[in-house]
């Protein structure tokens, strides 16, 4: 991928972007550039902008409604059997308003006050706030670090998710922030402990449409028997930047968590609106020319990044990330140093990036000098982005 890039992603708004609601831009003072919550710089495809603008000139805001089955359950459905080769089984996926929302249901009825919840650490902070919040022990499977890139652990796992009594394994895969691909041969790993244990597997996958060549996301539900105590959940709100809109789905795999969540009160869900399912429809529908520029931008912008890396006169423990728009920086020998690298480049580069202890917030995991970098911009905003962390130093004491 080669060139200049073009139409909707050479360029970004920032006057708009910082005058908006949007937290990324919108909180910061002038001069800072956002680069840190996982919102993009562009705009929206044109689809879904069309497909919003047509409600709106309808007013038509009042209580959502659709005659049979909930379209956005029949587009993730075929989404995920023409573009990730899994077949959801029919009857089984709910809509929501987002995976957070998803995960706290599911530590609800899948889990007790003083359960093990397996994760992934670094991990997405909301997520282990969630677990901790809900009474839960997080039990978390820390990502290890070669001359290779990071990797998830596999060896024993039934052995450590006994000892630590966990009833359940938060997957996410591509995985966040690390930008890992998990294999089929990780993923199958996880099915057999999951399988021996009888946990529920929680598989969030919502960057999913976000993975580099020659990287394949596989689906944890399309592994053999494992659909059946699988709980998967996306949106189309990474891949298509409407995360505002708030609508997300869930396909149940479990027997008692379906009968349990079919019992349970209409109201405890929410109900996702007209504007987010229309949104979410011309979405996986209509947008695939729009997503094919967007990986293209974002393919540019991670080369970018890796050469950046390779060109410091310090070594940041740069891995490229195999899928999302997110990249994970080590910053232990950088000139900024230390704990809380983000606060200190936000003050001397004045650039936010999001800080990296949150991630392993509630767990025994250190990742206090580590940084996470959105790369979900234009090149020329990330090359400006690149050049001030480069030369940000600490003062002298």
């Amino acid at each position: 991928m080669t060139g200049r890039p073009t139409g909707p992603f050479e360029a970004i708004d920032v006057e708009r972007l910082r005058s908006g609601h949007g937290v990324k831009w919108g909180s910061l003072p002038q001069g800072t550039i956002g680069a840190w919550v996982a919102d993009m710089d562009f705009g929206v495809p044109p689809a879904v902008s069309e497909s919003i603008l047509h409600v709106t000139g309808r007013a038509d805001f009042g209580y959502p409604y659709w005659t049979g089955e909930d379209p956005v359950v029949a587009a993730f459905e075929e989404r995920m059997a023409t573009r990730h080769g899994w077949r959801p089984s029919p009857g089984r996926t709910r809509v929501f308003t987002d995976l957070l929302q998803v995960l706290q249901v599911i530590i609800e009825y899948a889990t007790a006050p003083g359960d093990g919840v397996a994760i992934h650490v670094p991990a997405y902070p909301p997520f282990l706030a969630s677990i901790a919040r809900a009474g839960r022990r997080i039990v978390p499977l820390p990502m290890s670090r070669d001359e290779s890139g990071w990797h998830p652990p596999t060896g024993d796992l039934s052995g450590h998710l006994r000892e630590q009594g966990c009833r359940l394994l938060v997957l996410v895969n591509p995985h966040n922030p690390t930008g890992r691909v998990l294999t089929p041969g990780e993923l199958s790993a996880y099915a057999a402990a999951a399988e021996e244990l009888d946990l529920v597997v929680l598989a969030d996958e919502i960057h999913a449409d976000l993975v580099f060549a020659p990287h394949r996301h596989v689906p944890f539900a399309a592994l053999g028997t494992a659909a059946a105590r699988t709980v998967t959940t996306t949106s189309a709100t990474k891949a298509f930047n409407i995360a505002g809109l708030r609508c997300a789905v869930a396909h149940v795999g479990p027997d008692r968590l379906h009968d349990a969540l079919a019992r349970a009160p209409l109201d405890f869900f929410g109900t996702p609106s007209i504007l987010s399912r229309v949104a979410t429809l011309a979405a996986w529908q209509r947008s695939e020319d729009w997503l094919a520029g967007l990986m293209r931008t974002l393919e540019r912008n991670r080369r970018l990044i890796g050469e950046w890396a390779a060109s410091l006169p310090w070594d940041p423990g740069y891995h490229s990330p195999q899928g999302t728009y997110l990249s994970w920086l080590d910053f232990t020998a950088s000139p900024v140093g230390g704990d809380e690298p983000a606060a200190r480049l936000e003050r001397l580069a004045r650039v936010k990036l999001s800080e990296g202890a949150e991630f392993s917030q509630h767990t025994t995991v250190d990742t206090a000098a580590f940084a996470r970098l959105n790369f979900a911009t234009s090149t020329p905003n990330l090359a400006e982005i690149l050049d001030r962390l480069a030369a940000a130093r600490s003062p002298r004491p």
